[in-house]
């Protein structure tokens, strides 16, 4: 390689650069007019020092429409909110505008909105998904569409960039805190058993309570979904057991508000009659009473990742790695206490 070819530079540091963004250098090299005279021959100066290959360039980044699309189940649910939050934090350092769509955990509203990016015009997607993989995302690999996909909850291919968080350490962490505590029965309220970061949890509750000598009831392992409606339900069916828990390690904090709600109703208190842990770690669990102690997951750091490569792959550069993992911690807060003041 010349030394010439070995100095150049990529899209994103052309933008970086000119301190514009990759849309922008975009525009420029399409001879698009909505690109002000004085950026314009900035990009222009820095391209020619960088030494691209003007057709090369024009090729890989092809039109661009300005817009990144992000598909989320809802907004109703703070974990949701939370990736949103990340997302734009990283999008308002560009010129790229956010078009959020919710598909309200359907399927069919998930594969039409797949369907309509793929017609429409994009310059890349954020997927939060409701039910795992859809099989449109093969589709948006065929049609060279830039996508990652956020806390994927069904199988992923090696060639599908996504963010995750470490669900079995979180779930690991989680009993193992309630262990500490001199607890022994402790049940846990999971999402959909099809879900690997359910799975993930329950696999690290276990591995807990077998590496302490306890052996596993199947009767406190309690499926569901990510609602406060299961945490509800599955808390009343724990305390009807012959020999009920002392505490419950809910598999999200919506989960969690649920198991509280129906304490109450049983008259239990919370830390006193049962210990409560859940997940996520959203914004409301440090302002209930008690307030939760939770594994947090970064959600707001896995949105400004799912962004950052996004960013990448648009400008078509390498990822580091396909697969991203950010790491869970337990936060303590007062939703627990030790066996002998139950």
């Amino acid at each position: 390689m010349n030394q010439t070819a070995s100095k150049r530079s990529t899209i994103a540091e052309i933008a970086a650069k000119a301190g514009v963004s990759v849309p922008t250098v975009s525009r420029v090299l399409n001879n698009r007019p909505d690109v002000a005279p004085e950026t314009r021959g900035r990009v222009e100066r820095v391209i020619k020092e960088s030494g691209f290959i003007r057709s090369r360039v024009r090729n890989a980044l092809k039109e661009s429409s300005g817009i990144i699309d992000m598909l989320v189940p809802d907004l109703t649910n703070l974990y949701s909110v939370e990736i949103v939050r990340g997302v734009e934090e990283v999008m308002e350092r560009t010129e790229l505008r956010l078009a959020l769509s919710l598909t309200h955990d359907s399927v069919q509203f998930e594969q039409r909105w797949l369907a309509k990016v793929i017609d429409g015009a994009t310059d890349g997607a954020i997927l939060v998904l409701a039910h795992g993989q859809s099989n449109r995302l093969d589709m948006l690999l065929r049609n060279s569409i830039p996508f990652v996909v956020v806390d994927h909850r069904g199988e992923l291919g090696a060639d599908v960039p996504s963010v995750g968080a470490t669900n079995w350490l979180g779930g690991r962490m989680a009993t193992e805190y309630l262990l500490s505590l001199g607890h022994r029965r402790i049940a846990i309220i999971s999402g959909d058993a099809a879900l690997p970061c359910s799975r993930d949890r329950v696999a690290g509750y276990r591995a807990a309570l077998e590496d302490a000598g306890i052996l596993v009831d199947p009767a406190l392992i309690r499926p569901g979904a990510f609602a406060q409606q299961t945490g509800y339900e599955q808390t009343c069916a724990l305390l009807d057991l012959p020999e009920p828990p002392t505490a419950i390690f809910a598999g999200s904090d919506t989960q969690a508000m649920g198991v509280y709600a129906a304490l109450r109703v049983r008259g239990l208190i919370v830390p006193d009659s049962m210990s409560v842990v859940g997940f996520d770690d959203v914004p409301i669990a440090s302002i209930i009473t008690p307030a939760l102690t939770t594994v947090r997951q970064p959600l707001v750091e896995m949105g400004r990742v799912a962004t950052t490569m996004l960013l990448r792959l648009i400008a078509e550069e390498p990822l580091d790695s396909k697969r991203v993992e950010l790491t869970t911690t337990l936060i303590v807060r007062d939703s627990c206490a030790p066996m002998h003041l139950s």
